[in-house]
């Protein structure tokens, strides 16, 4: 009897998360939300905000609604445009100025925005179309790419993610949707990590709140991220004596190489 054909891995969808941090009394804090128990992928998980990329971040007119980011690729540019739209449908940050003035939304600006979460996440109005209406821009220059990780091959739905950091706008709190997030909390990366069993924080997560946890302040963060642009990582599974393994490469900067698969995913 053959042994079965392979099946070829699943297409690997663009998407795109954001850490949103600032500076508090005892240290750096990131901004996560809890995902709704009824989503099909990592939920009831504490996660970063982020999702995958829709056909309007692509828009060519955004080019007109950003400020840095005008070299980049025209990927690049719709993974920063989904990952600023994604933070603001999730969690109410946007990380944008007004075309006039040039000053981040502020928490009063914000509030009048409230309504656009709603409509942009089910597609009832365009990301461009926002911006046009509000007279707002996209800061892509306050991106600085963080991480960039690959669903493994072996997986049913599988995602390319790039994470990036970026200073949250000060004064804006930041708050769950109630719909794909039901729990939004600020929260220091180390203590992310050492209750992750409380919040369910998965292994991606878990690794990259490591790596955020080796700074003290927003400076430091952003400062180390731009020092040691991301590798991909591609985790891979692999048969150990206790059972089955996650591993990813042992150059991607990370602490950890390897979880047990029943405690990764």
């Amino acid at each position: 009897m053959q042994d079965r054909e392979k099946k070829p891995a699943v297409a690997a969808l663009p998407a795109a998360t954001i850490l949103l941090v600032r500076d508090a009394p005892a240290g750096l804090e990131v901004f996560m939300v809890k995902r709704h128990h009824q989503i099909d992928f990592v939920s009831g998980a504490l996660v970063f905000p982020g999702g995958k990329v829709e056909q309007g971040d692509s828009d060519a007119g955004l080019s007109d609604h950003i400020d840095g980011g005008e070299d980049w690729p025209d990927a690049a540019r719709a993974l920063a445009a989904a990952a600023i739209r994604e933070a603001f449908e999730e969690s109410g940050i946007l990380v944008a100025r007004d075309a006039e003035t040039g000053t981040f939304v502020d928490a009063g600006r914000l509030a009048a925005l409230e309504p656009y979460r709603r409509q942009l996440e089910a597609r009832a109005i365009a990301l461009l179309e926002m911006l046009r209406k509000e007279r707002l821009r996209l800061a892509f220059d306050q991106l600085v790419p963080f991480a960039h990780w690959i669903t493994p091959e072996a997986m049913p739905r599988r995602f390319d993610t790039h994470f990036f950091i970026a200073p949250s706008p000060v004064g804006q709190l930041g708050r769950h949707d109630g719909r794909e997030s039901v729990d939004s909390l600020w929260i220091a990366p180390g203590r992310a990590v050492s209750e992750r069993k409380s919040w369910n924080v998965v292994f991606p997560t878990k690794l990259n709140l490591m790596k955020l946890a080796a700074s003290r302040t927003v400076d430091e963060a952003l400062a180390a991220a731009r020092a040691r642009p991301p590798l991909t990582v591609l985790p891979w599974i692999e048969a150990g004596p206790d059972g089955r393994v996650l591993r990813i490469r042992e150059d991607a900067g990370y602490a950890q190489t390897s979880a047990k698969l029943r405690d990764a995913i």
